[in-house]
């Protein structure tokens, strides 16, 4: 199967629709020059990974500086499925008594975007700023959340092969390139839901990760 596309998108012999039913990209499936393609892709987003850690470092460093707290990477740079160098997505735990307390420690250093929610009953605040030129989302979450979300990261790391997150990183491009705006935003999510399906990790921007 040829997946046809519009100007300046990519074809694929995937098919694409299966593997959004299916809600997870098996790389053995892969043609081998489509799974070549895909890995040429996934190592040249790793081309990046020794400067986007230097900003993650300080980041962090300036999240404890403000907040007190520990933070860690919640987005794809961390699971290594990320599309892009120019944002990055890092987490803490923090007492829900005390957020209006955070939210004034952090407006001299972050824009609020607002408060969504991470699971049926409980929210996550979000703030964005910048360094080294790249956007830094900080979503403070309830303890106990940042609790599940830091084992969720943990058995994505040990449980997601190298293989496999080259296979979702490519199909995360396909969808992105070929206009497929929802389901893309949809396939985000779905090492998340798959390693920790109690989470509701709503996109908080365009998609474009």
């Amino acid at each position: 199967m040829i997946e046809h596309t519009g100007p300046g998108g990519v074809e694929t012999a995937l098919d694409l629709d299966a593997i959004l039913t299916a809600g997870w990209a098996v790389p053995d499936v892969f043609p081998p020059q489509e799974f070549q393609r895909a890995e040429a892709f996934w190592r040249a987003r790793r081309a990046e990974d020794e400067r986007l850690l230097r900003v993650r470092t300080a980041a962090a460093r300036l999240v404890r500086e403000w907040t007190g707290r520990s933070s860690r990477d919640v987005g794809s740079f961390g699971i290594q499925l990320n599309l892009e160098s120019s944002d990055l997505d890092l987490g803490i735990g923090y007492p829900v008594r005390d957020r209006q307390g955070l939210m004034e420690a952090l407006a001299p250093h972050a824009v609020f975007k607002g408060e969504r929610f991470t699971r049926f009953t409980t929210t996550r605040l979000v703030f964005s700023f910048e360094v080294d030129g790249v956007e830094i989302d900080l979503s403070a979450l309830t303890e106990e959340d940042f609790e599940v979300a830091c084992r969720m990261l943990d058995e994505i790391d040990a449980g997601m092969s190298q293989r496999e997150r080259i296979a979702h990183t490519w199909v995360k491009h396909l969808l992105r390139a070929n206009g497929r705006g929802e389901q893309y935003a949809a396939w985000k999510l779905a090492t998340y839901a798959r390693f920790c399906p109690e989470f509701n990790w709503v996109p908080i921007l365009e998609p474009s990760r």
